[in-house]
């Protein structure tokens, strides 16, 4: 009788251990493998991202080239409001790259009222440039296999115009946006960092 015993304890030890390892092994998987919050329709065309959701991730800078800087042709002239995910910021920072799933929302918002041949205006903290209306939204996606042809990286862009938006964008083509960022910050993962510190500068604070 003991040694049924005896042997009935070996099994249950050898199945509890089994099973104290499992989180372990699904905690790494779920580390290594991000779920994307960026969702497609049939067409493969990507929805619009709600902003109640993204304007609540890490905002991580707002790069201007205002208008009236580059003899009112500039090609980017609203700010750009860049917002990434925590968990993908946290994978970044640990590992110079961002996690496959990786989605980056740039909310574009004009030039408040200009004032000055510059853009400019005045406002009690002093001259300057301030946020002006809503004007676009564009989208960048890290998805090896999807977007394979552009270093890893899907673009789309759901209007640069006031609200409302397109509630879908094709993807654009690579002389609309990924040809820039290949020529210019494939060594950053397709990301312009140099304007985001927290990306740039890794943090220093922690």
């Amino acid at each position: 009788m003991q040694k049924y015993i005896g042997v009935l304890v070996l099994i249950v030890g050898v199945s509890l251990a089994a099973m104290s390892s499992f989180p372990s092994n699904t905690s790494r998987v779920a580390a290594e493998t991000q779920q994307s919050t960026a969702a497609f329709d049939s067409d493969g065309k990507m929805k619009l991202p709600n902003p109640a959701s993204f304007r609540r991730w890490v905002f991580v800078g707002a790069p201007l080239t205002p208008n009236g800087l580059n003899n009112g042709k500039a090609g980017f002239p609203e700010y750009h409001h860049v917002y990434v995910e925590e968990k993908n910021v946290d994978v970044y920072l640990k590992t110079g790259t961002f996690p496959e799933g990786t989605v980056i929302v740039k909310e574009l918002t004009r030039v408040l009222n200009p004032t000055f041949p510059d853009g400019s205006r005045t406002e009690p903290s002093g001259r300057g440039y301030f946020n002006g209306e809503f004007n676009g939204i564009d989208v960048t996606v890290k998805d090896s296999k999807r977007f394979a042809k552009t270093n890893g990286w899907g673009f789309f862009t759901f209007g640069h115009h006031p609200l409302p938006y397109e509630e879908t964008a094709a993807e654009s083509s690579v002389t609309q946006c990924a040809g820039c960022h290949i020529a210019n910050v494939a060594k950053t993962d397709m990301t312009w960092v140099q304007f985001y510190p927290l990306l740039r500068d890794k943090d220093k604070t922690n």
